[in-house]
């Protein structure tokens, strides 16, 4: 299974340690799924660490290197009007994982809960670790 992974997931894995990220990230590396970041996910993870962490970028950079995934190129100019989001800022992440051909979208942003696409699944980390890692 194909497995993309928001910024806020990424993040809360290497910051936070938060258990159900880490989980997420273990499963998707580890076990028979396929861990998918976007191009996008990864420069929005360096702009926030940069910016709220800034003593833990080089903790990132060494996280990205050691961590097993597939990069999906987010293009510059998505296809318009593929589907409805609250935050605009949010259709680039979303629409790489429709292009990356993900199974899997695994969010703890709130706005992707009422997103109406077919494919992929939209779900939280707790989620994913209760359906997915075992």
């Amino acid at each position: 299974m194909r497995v993309m992974i928001d910024t806020n997931v990424l993040l809360s894995s290497i910051i936070f340690r938060s258990s159900s990220t880490v989980s997420v990230i273990r499963a998707s590396t580890q076990g028979p799924h396929e861990l998918l970041l976007s191009t996008f996910v990864i420069e929005e993870a360096r702009a926030v660490v940069a910016r709220k962490w800034p003593k833990r970028r080089e903790a990132l950079e060494q996280y990205l290197l050691q961590l097993s995934f597939e990069t999906i190129v987010t293009p510059l100019t998505p296809e318009p009007d593929l589907f409805d989001i609250r935050d605009p800022n949010d259709y680039p992440v979303l629409y790489s994982a429709i292009i990356g051909a993900a199974d899997v979208f695994v969010t703890g942003d709130k706005d992707f809960v009422d997103v109406d696409v077919e494919t992929p699944t939209i779900m939280t980390p707790a989620e994913f670790e209760r359906f997915f890692s075992h």
